[in-house]
């Protein structure tokens, strides 16, 4: 594929994207009972990614204090 082509295309998805999370959270789209609220899913999911990542940085630096603590 054209690095052009990729560039234009990711660039619409990520517009694409962040249009229908928009869209979802400020309509209300509600389908058989369920609010399908895409931007509170995405921001969810961003929290449980950071915290995560914290997690794996403390577990990492613990690491590299008990490699230190032998050498």
């Amino acid at each position: 594929m054209n690095k052009w082509t990729e560039l234009f295309a990711g660039l619409v998805l990520v517009i694409g994207m962040i249009l229908i999370a928009w869209a979802s959270s400020s309509y209300g789209w509600t389908i058989m009972g369920k609010n399908f609220n895409l931007l509170n899913a995405a921001w969810i999911f961003f929290k449980g990614g950071l915290f995560w990542l914290v997690v794996m940085i403390g577990a990492l630096f613990i690491l590299l204090g008990i490699s230190d603590i032998k050498g």
